[in-house]
């Protein structure tokens, strides 16, 4: 019997709102502001021919964010209430499904070169990002950039909005000229390479009736914030989210 992995399971079933905090900085990478910083993409143990996971997260709902049971090509209740909204034809109705709409968020199994010590762990990218990655691995004068014996290094750099003008941060990347083997001892590669975690496992699914309740909660909630949340929803028409909600999954 494996005690670690005993308590990772009820730890991961006793966390409500998806990853665990403590464990972020050990399955997580996320690049400083204003630095560069030089990664490796590798290999994902779970899928040979592709590194990266696309992932839908609902942001805000309840919680600060929450997967998508599309990823499971399952039923979703929020998803399906957001579907039926756009397609009313109501302004208003549009508006708020553009809100309920899941976004979509790119992970790749990342080396990080001088923080070796903490092994393989995932970085988390939007579309932008994603598209410039996609490009140059398309490219075939690049070749293979996660390869262990002839890949390449990128560099990442995060650029402060205060210095672009823009209302978020930049973040570029640039692929290293020069090909490289991730580590030098075909042993650490190999341990590199096995000793990944399914991203899937980092964060909670939660069951329809779930997120059911959740949907009802963001749209309808409770007398506690003074009726604040309440008004705001009635004011722009959606006095009957409890029909639409009813007429939906009944």
């Amino acid at each position: 019997m494996n005690l670690d992995e005993i308590k990772n399971r009820l730890a991961s079933l006793n966390n409500k709102g998806g990853g665990k905090k403590t464990d972020y900085a050990a399955n997580f990478w996320k690049p400083k502001e204003g630095t560069k910083s030089q990664i490796r993409i590798v290999p994902s143990k779970f899928n040979k021919d592709f590194p990266f996971n696309e992932l839908y997260f609902y942001f805000g709902i309840g919680k600060p964010r929450m997967l998508a049971l599309s990823n499971f090509d399952t039923t979703d209740p929020i998803l399906e209430f957001a579907t039926k909204l756009r397609k009313s034809g109501d302004q208003t109705n549009m508006d708020l499904a553009k809100k309920l709409f899941p976004k979509l968020r790119v992970f790749a199994p990342v080396y990080v070169r001088g923080e070796e010590d903490k092994g393989v762990r995932f970085w988390e990218f939007g579309k932008m990002v994603y598209q410039e990655l996609l490009g140059v691995m398309a490219d075939e004068d690049y070749g293979d950039i996660t390869d262990v014996a002839s890949g390449r290094d990128i560099t990442v750099e995060v650029i402060p909005a205060k210095e672009t003008g823009k209302m978020f941060n930049t973040t570029t990347v640039r692929v290293k000229p020069n090909q490289t083997p991730l580590e030098a001892e075909a042993t650490t590669v190999e341990s590199l390479l096995d000793n990944q975690k399914d991203i899937i496992s980092l964060y909670k699914r939660y069951e329809f009736d779930e997120m059911k309740d959740i949907l009802h909660g963001f749209l309808k909630p409770a007398e506690e914030d003074g009726g604040k949340e309440t008004a705001k929803v009635e004011s722009q028409g959606k006095v009957d989210i409890n029909k639409k909600l009813d007429n939906l999954f009944d």
